[in-house]
């Protein structure tokens, strides 16, 4: 029996709708990429909405949005998708080298991020990921999260006319551009909320609000709280609404319902309007966090996914050469799925966050012990070949220390111990500790305390400089450069963020901000202090050492075709715990071996390990001197090693 719902793009009453072109090859490239993406699309529609009344109505909404966002593409930017058509692999290349900062942060205006393009093309950055660029609600924002306005730009950084020519200019110069679309929710200042306050039923029904407590409170018993210090519970009363509205994050970010068809057609057309705007990457923030339902905590649930294969597969006919990353932080074993690592592969999204590598990094550097750490990145499901991740030592957020009980048992450590042990550690509170953060968010009741602090304070050199200790001081630097060697090292785009490359401190000027004085992320969210950043072209200072270091190896990994994304990744297991040791294996470019030695102390692994890891005539092309001696691999205390066979 036929479906009695029409397919998206073969009812006959949208026909006319479809778009012309003037050039013939134009309109056969769009035909293909329309029959391509028609099955996927069709697939998650019908799913998410197809027993609703408006689903006709929906469906008409999409092939409109569809059909005009193609017809609008200009043609510069429909070349870049030819381009990237052609070579779907071009966001996987060894020189895709990622840079993210506050746009303000860093260059005050979108004109002033222009003028500081040399800087980014001097360390070879080819994605920029530019935040808080949309304008959001005046006063508190969540660092901008909390979007006011998705078609405009936040005032004080300039127009929509200055970002076009932003992403113009860094395209011009091989940069992809990366902007925040965040899914979840909207500012509470939103048009769409202002008409709901307003006593418009339509926009009320684009939220989640609920006349009392009842359901508020049966949803309360399996939800946690994202800032249980700063936002605790999830839902806010509003006098306008009469009602309790979800807010996930905060009480002035209004969950919206993506079961109301009008929200996910209103979203698509904001993805539409950006990727025609210029933006090469919208990263999908809280995408985890986009269906409810009762009795479960409201995240990862299927139609999560649904909504982003949908996306993907109407972004894919509009403009093929734009990305999706997936904002998840979420358990391993549900991150690939953002990845579209179904049961059958599903295009979803073509890149994701690896926050466990970031986590277990510092993990690894606090314990000078690396194996949880390969218990728990063996234990990830493999990536698709279609997709990647972005890796990062530190990122504008806090780290959650997503630590398994299931990992940490396998080398038979307790892992709520561990998480209280990292905790201290990094807020300088555990004997020994050279780490500068503080917490954020703590949750006593719940044994969570996350953490705060620029890698530099991380891992130790903020502490040797200011005490003055030459060996601590060469020890710190050791720590964050072995952490960049293995985001470097591992599968995906590797990720700087602003201010690494200078191994810049903490900033304790929010405490002087009453807006931002209760969110200790801050101090990890500096201005770009230039004239700190001219002390890279000055021997003898940190900013010297830590940015030509990175500098270099940069240039390593852009020369080797192993490093291109999209191969597997297995961690090998050896008798010394602080041996972090990684093999790579791509299906066209080869082999690599990455070891890092994450204690203060000499590490061994036996001579024989890079055969066993597949390399014929290995050679080191990138290193702090590891010995091989006839038996083992001496490796120096806080080093990282890059091996490939001799002829790559």
């Amino acid at each position: 029996m036929a479906d009695p719902k029409p397919a998206l793009f073969n009812a006959p009453w949208n026909q006319s709708m479809r778009p012309t072109f003037d050039q013939s090859a134009e309109q056969t490239l769009f035909n293909a990429r329309l029959a391509r993406s028609r099955r996927a699309a069709d697939s998650a529609l019908l799913t998410l909405y197809g027993d609703h009344p408006q689903f006709e109505q929906l469906l008409g909404g999409i092939w409109a949005a569809v059909g005009r966002g193609a017809v609008e593409r200009r043609a510069d930017l429909r070349r870049i998708d030819l381009e990237r058509l052609v070579n779907p692999s071009w966001f996987q290349a060894p020189d895709r080298i990622g840079y993210v900062a506050y746009a303000d942060l860093f260059g005050k205006t979108l004109n002033g991020v222009a003028e500081h393009v040399d800087y980014l093309a001097g360390l070879n950055v080819t994605y920029l990921h530019l935040m808080s660029v949309l304008r959001a609600r005046e006063g508190a924002n969540d660092g901008g999260y909390a979007v006011a306005d998705y078609g405009d730009v936040e005032p004080s950084l300039g127009t929509r006319d200055d970002l076009v020519e932003l992403a113009d200019g860094l395209r011009q110069r091989g940069i992809s551009l990366c902007l925040d679309l965040v899914l979840n929710h909207t500012a509470a200042e939103h048009s769409w909320a202002v008409a709901a306050r307003a006593g418009s039923a339509k926009h009320r029904e684009m939220y989640i609000v609920y006349p009392d407590r009842t359901m508020p409170d049966r949803f309360e018993e399996d939800l946690p709280e994202v800032f249980p210090t700063m936002a605790p519970g999830n839902f806010t009363w509003n006098d306008d609404v009469h009602g309790w509205v979800w807010t996930t994050f905060n009480t002035y970010q209004w969950d919206l319902n993506y079961a109301n068809p009008d929200v996910f057609l209103a979203m698509l057309e904001i993805i539409i309007d950006l990727a025609n705007i210029g933006v090469d990457v919208l990263r999908l923030d809280a995408i985890a966090f986009t269906w409810k339902r009762l009795g479960t905590d409201c995240q990862n649930q299927p139609e999560a996914h649904l909504i982003a294969q949908a996306y993907a597969a109407l972004l894919d006919i509009v403009a093929p050469g734009v990305l999706l990353k997936a904002e998840a932080i979420v358990p391993p074993e549900q991150l690939v799925q953002y990845l579209g690592a179904h049961r059958t592969f599903e295009p979803e999204c073509h890149i994701a966050y690896h926050n466990q590598l970031m986590v277990m990094l510092w993990s690894s550097l606090a314990s000078q012990d690396a194996r949880i750490a390969i218990e728990a990145l063996s234990n990830l499901p493999p990536t698709p070949h279609e997709a990647t991740f972005v890796n990062y030592l530190r990122c504008h957020d806090d780290i959650g220390w997503a630590v398994s009980e299931r990992d940490a048992a396998a080398v038979g450590v307790d892992a709520a111990g561990h998480r209280r042990f990292l905790a201290a550690f990094y807020r300088g509170d555990f004997p020994g500790s050279y780490a500068g953060g503080a917490p954020f968010s703590s949750n006593p009741g719940r044994g969570d305390e996350r953490t705060s602090g620029s890698a530099a304070a991380l891992s130790g050199i903020s502490a040797a400089k200011a005490g003055g200790d030459a060996q601590e001081l060469d020890r710190a630097v050791g720590r964050l450069l072995l952490g960049y060697g293995v985001v470097l090292g591992f599968p995906g785009i590797p990720l700087i963020y602003m201010g690494d490359e200078l191994a810049l401190d903490n900033d304790l000027s929010y405490l002087d901000d009453a807006a931002r004085a209760d969110d200790s992320r801050w101090m990890h969210r500096p201005v770009m202090p230039w004239d700190v950043a001219e002390r890279r072209q000055r021997p003898g200072t940190v900013e010297h050492r830590v940015y030509w270091a990175m500098h270099h190896m940069i240039t390593v990994r852009r020369g080797l075709a192993a490093m291109s994304a999209g191969g597997e990744v297995h961690l090998h297991r050896y008798d010394d715990p602080a041996v972090l040791f990684w093999a790579r294996s791509h299906h066209r470019h080869g082999r690599f071996v990455g070891i890092a030695n994450v204690a203060e102390r000499d590490a061994i692994v036996p001579s024989a390990s890079l055969a066993w890891a597949g390399l014929v005539d290995p050679v080191e092309v990138l290193g702090s001197g590891a010995a091989l001696l006839p038996d083992v691999i001496r490796l120096p205390p806080l080093s990282v090693s890059w091996f490939v066979d001799r002829s790559s």
